[in-house]
């Protein structure tokens, strides 16, 4: 994502997002999780789109001093952060 700042955070939780060819996505903040020190946002397309799926989550790294959203190229550091989203609602949900 080009620049990868948050342009407009609504009330109902969309954010907009600008793509490497100057697209708008939209975005719908499924919740923001801190992992080894870090924190993280999971988003969800708001609308469709041809390059992400409905159900697929979205994890940008949160710079809070920047107040941007920050691309994480390492699948691994993805995987992880996903793993750890995923355990910690599931735990909630016992």
């Amino acid at each position: 994502m080009k620049d990868d700042e948050i342009l407009e955070e609504g009330e109902d939780e969309l954010i907009e997002l600008i793509d490497d060819d100057g697209n708008v996505i939209n975005f719908k903040l499924l919740d923001v999780t801190e992992y080894k020190g870090e924190k993280y946002t999971l988003l969800l397309a708001a609308e469709p789109n041809d390059e992400i799926a409905e159900d697929e989550v979205v994890i940008f790294r949160y710079n809070e001093q920047a107040e941007t959203l920050d691309p994480i190229e390492d699948e691994n550091l993805l995987q992880e952060v996903f793993d750890f989203y995923q355990s910690e609602t599931d735990e909630e949900d016992n």
